[in-house]
C-alpha cells in the first residue's frame, strides 16, 4: 500500500513545489539577489508544505511520463508569470531613484544594486533599500505569501492558464508602475525645470558669471534637503500603491 499511495504524493508535492519554487525565485524581498540560493531553497519547500493542504484538488500521478512535462511546466511558467507581475510593480522604487539622481545631478555616481546584482545610481539604490525595507517593517510582505496560498483558488493545478488575464494585469502593472515612478518623482522633476530655468536665466543676465561652479553645490543641497522632505510620502504612497497592485492576487 506504501509503494501505491507514495509515488502519488510525492508527484503531488512536486507539482506545488513547482509554482511555489518559481515564484520564491522570482517574487521581491524572497527572491533577491542578496538571499542565498539554500534560504531560498529551505523557504520554498517550507511554504510548500504549508500550502500543498489548502492546494485544492491536485491531478493523480498520470501514467504516461510524457503527460508529466505539461504538468509541471504549466505551474513553473504560471508561478513565474505570477512572481513577475509583483516585481513589477516594485520596479516603481527604482523609476523613481533614478529620476532624482538625474534632476539632482547624481547620475553619474553609481554602485551595485544587491536587488538586481548591476550597476545603478546611488539615489535609485537608497530608495530601493529603504522601500524595500519599509514593506517589510510594515509587514506588506505578508501579502506575498498569502498571493502564494490564493494562486491555487484563482488557478487550480492542470486547469488552462488564463493567459489573456494574465497579459492584461501585467500590461496594466506596467503602467501603473511607471506612472507611480514618476508621481514618486514629481517634486524633482519640478525642481528641475525650475532650477534650470533660473539657471538658464542667470546667465543670460550676467554672461560672465561662471554659473556652473555656482549651481552645481547649490543644486546638490537644495536637493538633499528636498529630499529629506519628501522620501516619507513617497515611500507611503508606494506602500499604498503595493498593497493596490496585490489586491487582485489575494482578494
Amino acid at each position: 500500500m506504501l509503494d501505491e499511495v507514495l509515488p502519488g504524493g510525492v508527484f503531488q508535492g512536486a507539482l506545488v513545489f513547482a509554482r511555489i519554487g518559481a515564484m520564491v525565485m522570482v517574487l521581491p524581498f524572497f527572491g533577491e539577489q542578496y538571499v542565498q540560493v539554500r534560504i531560498r531553497l529551505v523557504l520554498a519547500l517550507f511554504l510548500t508544505a504549508l500550502v500543498l493542504p489548502r492546494a485544492g484538488t491536485l491531478p493523480a500521478l498520470p501514467a504516461n511520463a510524457l503527460e508529466l512535462l505539461p504538468l509541471i511546466g504549466g505551474e513553473v511558467l504560471l508561478g513565474l508569470a505570477i512572481a513577475g507581475i509583483v516585481r513589477l510593480s516594485v520596479a516603481a522604487l527604482h523609476i523613481a531613484g533614478t529620476v532624482i539622481a538625474i534632476q539632482s545631478g547624481l547620475a553619474v555616481a553609481q554602485n551595485v544594486d544587491p536587488t538586481q546584482g548591476s550597476q545603478s545610481v546611488v539615489p535609485a539604490n537608497f530608495v530601493i533599500r529603504t522601500g524595500t525595507t519599509a514593506i517589510v517593517l510594515a509587514d506588506l510582505h505578508h501579502l506575498l505569501i498569502g498571493a502564494l496560498v490564493q494562486s491555487y483558488r484563482l488557478f487550480p493545478v492542470a486547469a488552462p492558464p488564463p493567459v489573456g488575464d494574465l497579459a492584461e494585469l501585467a500590461t496594466g502593472v506596467v503602467a501603473d508602475t511607471f506612472a507611480l515612478g514618476l508621481q514618486m518623482s514629481a517634486p524633482f522633476l519640478a525642481f528641475g525645470v525650475i532650477f534650470n530655468v533660473l539657471l538658464g536665466l542667470t546667465n543670460r543676465v550676467m554672461p560672465s558669471m561662471q554659473v556652473f561652479f555656482i549651481a552645481m553645490p547649490l543644486q546638490l543641497s537644495l536637493s538633499f534637503l528636498l529630499f529629506a522632505a519628501t522620501i516619507g510620502y513617497a515611500l507611503t504612497l508606494f506602500a499604498d500603491r503595493f498593497v493596490t497592485a496585490l489586491g487582485p492576487l489575494v482578494q
